[in-house]
């Protein structure tokens, strides 16, 4: 992975993507097709409709798409500081209930899921982490049955819990997300 690095290391930074040169980056994971497994991209949607995202944060919806992403961030000369991953999971918790958990700790059932789910491989969050200096995070969400077939939308459970994942990443990432409802941080001040 070296040798790709090097020959990068040509890019000027400013002609990288903003999820590269932003400090923080937050990618909301999963097929919305697919019913709870679509959590993540819901959270990105709650987030952007109600809040304002500060200049330093990139928020992305990156549905099944996060693998590409993750190797481009390997590979880029500019990386964020932090990077945080929210994702459905089934971890045999109540359907619902939000936990955060270790990258290094994903259910090997995650781990190969790639036409389902979704959740980067732990190979490039662990390159993240401990090559690259990135501090990873996953935010995740239990989720109820998956439907067998395509089926749109959460179910009440997972859908209650979009807003407390969404305050959950406000408190944790966003600069002024002590300051109460209505300051400039909510989207429409």
């Amino acid at each position: 992975m070296n040798e790709i690095r090097d020959g990068m290391s040509e890019i000027e930074e400013c002609d990288l993507p903003d999820f590269c040169r932003k400090p923080t980056l937050v990618l909301g994971c999963g097929n919305i097709l697919f019913g709870d497994d679509g959590f993540g991209c819901a959270v990105v949607d709650y987030v952007e409709a109600h809040y304002r995202v500060p200049e330093a944060v990139c928020l992305l919806d990156v549905g099944t798409g996060v693998r590409k992403l993750l190797f481009t961030l390997c590979l880029s000369t500019a990386r964020p500081r932090r990077l945080l991953i929210l994702d459905a999971i089934d971890a045999g918790r109540s359907p619902g209930e939000i936990f955060e958990i270790n990258p290094a700790e994903i259910p090997p059932v995650k781990l190969d899921d790639f036409s389902l789910h979704q959740l980067p491989t732990s190979n490039l969050l662990r390159e993240l982490q401990e090559t690259c200096g990135v501090e990873v995070r996953v935010l995740a969400c239990q989720t109820g049955p998956l439907p067998e077939e395509i089926s749109q939308g959460l179910s009440k459970a997972v859908s209650d819990a979009v807003p407390q994942a969404a305050e959950w990443l406000v408190r944790e990432y966003f600069p002024c997300a002590t300051a109460p409802r209505g300051d400039l941080c909510q989207a429409g001040a």
